[in-house]
């Protein structure tokens, strides 16, 4: 209990301390006059409607990180994984490097503001071919978590409709709730923005209410269950329980995705160099304290641990039965399920975003298509539509939530890290400067916090590509290891493609102003 209890605080430090020293930056920036960045200053015409303001921005990433999605859909597996002590231990460990990680980039974000986020700050930092492996990444990351959140909001959209779904039924409302969602995003950034807004507001009423639901009707359990160890099913031969509590951790990790969404939408939002990191960070910390809050009074409220064990991936709405019960268990998970609704909304317009300032490049292939703007409605509608079926495919084989889950934190991790850690090796050899950063930075922390993102990054990839995960394709065969497969087999691929043709003919992103820069850090090396 002891260490549980000393994570949060550390958490809740962590917190305080990086937002009191970027307020303070951003604070001095404005009285220096220093203003918002232009798009121009890239080499880019404003085509994407600017209309989106600071709440917004954070909506969006408070949205995709929902935490009454990942902390919800992964409940199961992480309690399976470690037990109570994933979620009181787990939680707030995970939340600190993550915190780090979300400062590290917004510190970006407010430097390099534009659609591309992630993808031109490798570039800008490392050159084309950095840029191309990040945007692949961060890619590949974004795919499969509209895959994970929709998919499993479809999973429980079709058993309260259905009780025991087919596979047709499943996929049938899979489609469905895709389909809402590339519909509404090629409508405009406008009507997604104004649901953004609902969302937002939406998931802190909904964790709101069901926090005050399960104190209704009481919790089962002292506050000491929480930091309980040794409840595991998933322990054998060679898999230890701490090393099954690790692979717990996928719960927390994969619910603190997607915050990259509001440096996707820099171009969409006003005053972007200070309101696209906060809204980088602040998506973090505010989720971090909603969902810590659920987790205790939903654990707190087992009644039956073995129940929750043998019920998987449905394991949330077993506690939620045994809490409630009844027609009110139902109400809240309807709640639940509509909020899962909002997140996959938000993720797609964060893909779309990244796909159509990657193409405008001519970084995917056909990227003559992905790059097109609706003439009407001023949205990449090809890049939304061609998000959504990719998708769809990644569900369509059985038994692929974890792989999904797990890819699309690697992807997405693996793609925070590459500018992160040029940015680094660029500080160390002197070729970037407090002049480059935006208002928005951690000044002399900035070196330590990005360290120890990169440092954490690397730890949970490892993590989660040897972690165990079995994929039944046919009748006679299982793919075992499937995550660590199925990446390495993408990254092989990528690797290979680079190499043979990407190499000789990718230029990357216009860098505009930031050519000098570039060319700083190239002749440093």
């Amino acid at each position: 209990m002891v260490l549980g209890v000393l994570l949060v605080v550390i958490a809740l430090v962590v917190m305080l301390g990086i937002g009191y020293r970027a307020n303070r930056s951003v604070q001095e920036s404005r009285r220096s006059g220093n203003g918002d960045g232009e798009l121009a200053s890239f080499g880019y015409k404003q085509e994407l409607l600017r209309d989106m303001g600071g709440f917004s921005n954070f909506a969006i990433s408070f949205s995709i990180i929902s935490i009454l999605t990942g902390a919800v859909t992964l409940y199961g597996y992480g309690f399976n994984q470690g037990g109570p002590a994933v979620m009181g231990i787990g939680w707030p460990l995970v939340t600190i490097f993550v915190l780090m990680v979300a400062a590290s980039m917004a510190e970006l974000a407010s430097a390099i503001p534009t659609s591309g986020a992630i993808y031109h700050w490798a570039s800008i930092l490392g050159g084309p071919g950095w840029g191309w492996y990040a945007a692949w990444f961060n890619m590949v990351g974004q795919v499969t978590i509209v895959a994970g959140i929709d998919f499993g909001c479809a999973t429980f959209a079709s058993t309260l409709l259905f009780g025991e779904p087919t596979k047709a039924q499943m996929l049938a409302v899979y489609a469905v709730i895709l389909l809402s969602h590339a519909v509404l995003n090629h409508v405009g950034i406008r009507v997604v923005a104004k649901l953004n807004d609902v969302s937002a507001l939406y998931h802190m009423i909904g964790v709101g209410a069901l926090i005050a639901a399960l104190v209704y009707f009481g919790p089962d359990r002292n506050v000491s269950y929480m930091f309980e160890t040794g409840f595991s099913t998933a322990t054998g031969p060679g898999v230890p329980y701490w090393l099954a509590f690790l692979f717990g951790l996928l719960q927390a990790q994969w619910t603190y995705t997607g915050y990259d969404a509001s440096a996707h939408t820099s171009e969409e939002t006003v005053e972007s160099r200070v309101k696209s990191p906060w809204g980088v960070y602040l998506s973090v910390a505010v989720s971090s304290i909603f969902g810590y809050l659920m987790l205790v009074l939903v654990t707190l409220s087992i009644k039956d641990p073995n129940a929750v064990a043998a019920a998987g991936g449905n394991g949330f709405m077993t506690v939620i039965e045994q809490a409630m019960g009844g027609a009110f268990g139902k109400a809240v998970l309807w709640m639940v399920t509509l909020a899962m609704w909002f997140c996959g909304l938000s993720s797609v317009t964060s893909i779309s975003r990244m796909m159509y300032a990657f193409s405008r490049d001519n970084g995917m292939p056909f990227a003559y298509l992905w790059s097109r703007v609706s003439p009407k409605f001023r949205t990449p509608a090809a890049a939304i539509w061609l998000s959504v079926v990719l998708a769809f495919c990644c569900a369509l084989a059985d038994n692929v939530y974890a792989v999904v889950t797990s890819i699309s934190t690697i992807g997405l991790y693996g793609s925070y890290a590459i500018p992160l850690l040029l940015k680094l090796r660029a500080q160390w050899r002197g070729a970037w400067s407090m002049e480059d950063n935006g208002p928005w930075h951690l000044g002399r922390w900035s070196p330590i916090v990005n360290t120890l993102a990169v440092l954490w990054v690397a730890f949970i990839t490892v993590l989660f590509v040897i972690a165990p995960s079995d994929v039944q394709l046919t009748d006679n065969f299982t793919l075992h290891y499937a995550t660590g497969t199925t990446f390495a087999t993408v990254f092989a691929l990528l690797t290979i493609w680079y190499v043979v043709s990407i190499r000789k003919q990718f230029a990357g992103p216009h860098l505009g102003t930031y050519a000098k820069v570039r060319e700083r850090i190239r002749q440093s090396a």
